[in-house]
């Protein structure tokens, strides 16, 4: 091995340490697969990435002209408010039916898209030039459903990468949203490995060879629940690949941000965070509750759970289910209630 290759495998070591930690130092570096390009304006309609037509699918287009499908679940009666959904890193809107038709059940309008490079949209998968993309999409999409069904309270439920969305979203426009609520989320990355060194050397890197993959997200850490692990694994709309250098920059640069804004934040929030998280750092949860300026804001930690606290235990599921029904509920103006019989 030569001196520039030595350099660049410790390189690698060192970012893929700095995000994951030392239980993908055995998953290091991957050749990057070339993704499927864009189909050429004009040419056949435009398909998903697993070849469905989008004129056969729910979907609403960006500002750069990409499709992004959705998903809507409309209670039967006149909705009493709005609630988007944001997913996390890797995977799509898909996971998040539970959570939807609960909310459905309570005359809640959730809806939901996959982001740009995730699930059945358009775009390099699990991978963004800019993670403002993300929320100019968000915030695209809210703004859509508001104007079909104006003058109702806005939520957003959002987890893990999705909850960093989510919380910069709100911070963009604070007035719009009547609260968010947040699952595992991303808010900052370890401390305990995040030195300035290893912060230092992950940019040398990302400058270098930015395409790079490191390890995939170890799906055990998703849940203590293997039923819930197994149909992770099997989910083929889910990126089971490598996360690249450059989209882990992204990811930084979000953190980042949110460290920033935590003390101006000044909606209401819902923190639910599994205790033995170890994908999405507790303590970034707990420095958010300590550090915003909001007086209703709320933090339950489930003792002993994983990462994604809505395919948990099913002990752990209902409480979340509830937790999150509840506080959305408990926040909804008395004209959106439910009107008794005359």
């Amino acid at each position: 091995m030569n001196a520039a290759c030595a350099a660049t495998c410790l390189l690698v070591a060192v970012c893929s340490y700095y995000l994951y930690g030392s239980d993908v130092l055995s998953s290091l570096l991957r050749v990057p697969v070339a993704e499927p390009s864009m189909p050429e304006p004009g040419a056949a309609p435009r398909r998903s990435p697993q070849g469905v037509p989008y004129a056969e699918l729910p979907h609403i287009v960006n500002a750069d002209g990409l499709h992004l499908f959705c998903r809507y679940w409309e209670p039967g009666s006149p909705p009493r408010a709005l609630v988007f959904i944001s997913h996390g890193a890797g995977e799509h809107s898909g996971p998040y039916e539970e959570i939807a038709r609960r909310l459905k059940d309570l005359s809640l309008l959730a809806f939901a898209h996959d982001h740009v490079g995730h699930g059945q949209s358009e775009g390099d998968r699990m991978n963004i030039k800019d993670f403002q993309i993300y929320i100019r999409d968000v915030l695209q999409h809210i703004d859509m459903m508001k104007s079909r069904h104006p003058n109702l309270p806005v939520f957003i439920v959002g987890h893990s990468m999705g909850g960093a969305i989510s919380i910069l979203t709100a911070c963009e426009r604070p007035s719009d949203f009547a609260g968010v609520v947040l699952i595992g989320p991303m808010v900052q990355m370890n401390p305990d490995s995040a030195t300035p060194f290893k912060v230092f050397m992950a940019k040398v890197l990302n400058h270098m060879v930015p395409s790079l993959t490191l390890g995939a997200i170890d799906s055990k850490w998703i849940s203590r629940d293997k039923s819930q692990v197994e149909a992770y694994d099997a989910d083929e709309l889910i990126y089971h690949g490598g996360m690249r250098v450059s989209f882990a920059m992204q990811l930084m640069g979000a953190v980042n941000r949110i460290e920033r804004e935590l003390p101006t934040i000044s909606w209401p929030f819902l923190l639910l965070h599994g205790g033995d998280d170890k994908l999405c750092d507790i303590r970034g949860s707990q420095t958010m509750y300590e550090k915003a300026s909001t007086a209703d804001k709320k933090i339950k930690v489930y003792e002993g759970a994983y990462h994604a606290l809505h395919h948990e235990l099913p002990e752990v599921v209902q409480s979340v289910l509830k937790e999150v029904t509840t506080w959305i509920t408990g926040r909804l103006p008395a004209s959106t209630l439910p009107q008794q019989g005359l």
